[in-house]
């Protein structure tokens, strides 16, 4: 891929471009269906028209491109991620990956390069769930996995999901429309920032991911007894605070010992004043890995932990489950071409796992995923100081391009790859 560093400006350039359409002056916040969603989707376009693809957008508000194979009946590979942020995000998460593979497309059709397959480009509406509370509702409708009850969710304003969808121009009743579960599909790719430090420390820009993370959350609640802070002697105590520090503690030593990652992310203490003994904690539980046993098997440890804690400090616990997602692999033979497309680059390729969901983990339900990471500074993600190079950016273009051209030597995917 000849004069690279121009595309990868490009790219860049563009992702700073997009930044422009926030619902918030102070900081990055594009959410699912809003104005900036509809201006991202409208210059999106343009930007696939100009690189020689044709551009629509389906009925759940996703924005698409294809790049059309001289073989009609040809298989197609879509690639993309998505679009909206998180409240306070970066301008990559998502955003590259849709606004990459365009530069790529854009410099296939210069040069006059086609595929026997067709490529479809994706910007996914929404994959962060910050304005309905259900996340990869983009992804979910191309799966054909839309459930019909999220009509009735509503954003901070009271806006229903059937009413914005309304004031996007979209109905409701036709989403079924976008679904590409029927169509002849040869996978997906994904490109996406880290959003982890593994690649920096590796000094390497891009890596291969082997799979998805399965996440599991809760909410767990710890009821103590409230009490006067200078009147109840500390062993007669019922405090469901030190309890609940005992716990995180203990959260803490066995996902290290069991090689999964675990976060109390939140922790709501009551009645949360200063002469009281705490008499009820909420507390969040998120815990993942890239294998489900392993994960389960951890959490199963964690659970029979807490409730030993419990009941030694006097204390009841329950818990309530919020969440679940499957680990989700990455195709072998995707895995297997990005390790022959990296080392086309003398770069050493390096496998690892995703610690955070992705709208590949989703598409994975249709057809085969493949997933690179890209190096992004200090692994930070989901904040204004998300930030990679122009260099990297590179990198990752060239590294797009020679899986496409190894993936035309041989366009099939086998039973083991589904």
């Amino acid at each position: 891929m000849s004069d690279v560093q121009a595309f990868a400006q490009e790219v860049y350039d563009r992702c700073q471009q997009l930044a422009q359409f926030s619902q918030s002056k102070r900081h990055m916040d594009r959410r699912y269906l809003t104005t900036e969603h509809f201006e991202t989707n409208l210059q999106v376009s343009r930007w696939m028209e100009q690189a020689g693809m044709f551009s629509w957008q389906d009925e759940a508000g996703n924005i698409w491109g294809r790049y059309q194979s001289d073989i009609t009946e040809a298989p197609t590979l879509i690639i993309g991620s998505h679009l909206d942020t998180v409240p306070n995000g970066g301008i990559y998460d998502g955003i590259f990956g849709v606004v990459a593979p365009i530069s790529v497309i854009q410099y296939c059709n210069e040069n006059q390069i086609r595929f026997p397959f067709h490529i479809d480009i994706v910007g996914f509406g929404d994959e962060e769930g910050t304005r309905f509370g259900t996340t990869l509702l983009g992804s979910r409708a191309v799966t054909g996995r839309w459930q019909d009850h999220w009509q009735n969710l509503t954003d901070e304003a009271g806006i229903s999901l059937a009413e914005a969808m309304e004031q996007f121009k979209l109905n409701i009743d036709m989403v079924a429309n976008a679904s590409r579960a029927e169509h002849d599909l040869l996978g997906f790719f994904e490109i996406h920032i880290e959003q982890g430090p593994v690649l920096e420390a590796e000094s390497l820009p891009v890596g291969i991911v082997s799979s998805i993370a399965g996440a599991k959350r809760f909410n767990i609640k710890v009821t103590g007894k409230a009490g006067h802070s200078g009147t109840v002697p500390m062993a007669m105590r019922q405090d469901a605070m030190v309890a609940c520090a005992k716990m995180v503690v203990a959260i803490e030593q066995l996902a290290k010992e069991h090689d999964v990652v675990a976060t109390v992310g939140r922790l709501t203490v009551q009645p949360n004043a200063v002469n009281v003994i705490p008499g009820d904690v909420d507390f969040s539980l998120d815990i993942r890995s890239e294998s489900d046993e392993k994960r389960d098997f951890a959490l199963a440890q964690i659970q029979h932990s807490l409730f030993e804690i419990s009941q030694s400090s006097g204390v009841s616990i329950e818990w309530h489950q919020t969440h679940a997602a499957q680990a989700t692999a990455c195709a072998p033979k995707f895995q297997s071409l990005l390790q022959e497309s990296i080392m086309k680059e003398d770069i050493e390729p390096l496998t690892l796992f995703s610690g955070a969901g992705h709208d590949a983990m989703e598409v994975a339900n249709i057809c085969p995923i493949g997933m690179l990471f890209m190096r992004c500074s200090g692994g930070i993600s989901h904040h204004p100081d998300e930030s990679i190079s122009v260099e990297d950016t590179a990198v990752t273009l060239k590294v797009l391009y020679n899986l496409l051209t190894l993936l035309a030597l041989s366009p099939t995917m086998s039973a083991d790859d589904t």
